[in-house]
């Protein structure tokens, strides 16, 4: 991926960023900090180069030596808002 591609949501401009991404693996979920991908800068949409993604997915394989987890709120969709 270059610069001058854009998003394919929204056809905004995507630029290089670091980003914590959240990566899908054998129906289980992993964030990895500090990830190089292109973001775009109207919609947030991530992309990743492919040796970026295949690395991505060597560390969903070896899941078991991450050492490091992370909390966050979690609200149900349909909860009662007032």
């Amino acid at each position: 991926m270059s610069h001058a591609d854009c998003c394919a949501c929204c056809a905004g401009p995507i630029a290089p960023r670091q980003v914590r991404a959240r990566f899908h693996f054998h129906g289980q979920t992993i964030y990895v900090d500090h990830v190089p991908a292109w973001v775009c800068i109207h919609c947030g949409e991530q992309y990743f180069d492919a040796p970026v993604y295949k690395r991505l997915e060597a560390i969903a394989r070896q899941r078991e030596r991450i050492t490091e987890t992370v909390c966050f709120p979690l609200a149900e969709y349909d909860m009662v808002l007032d």
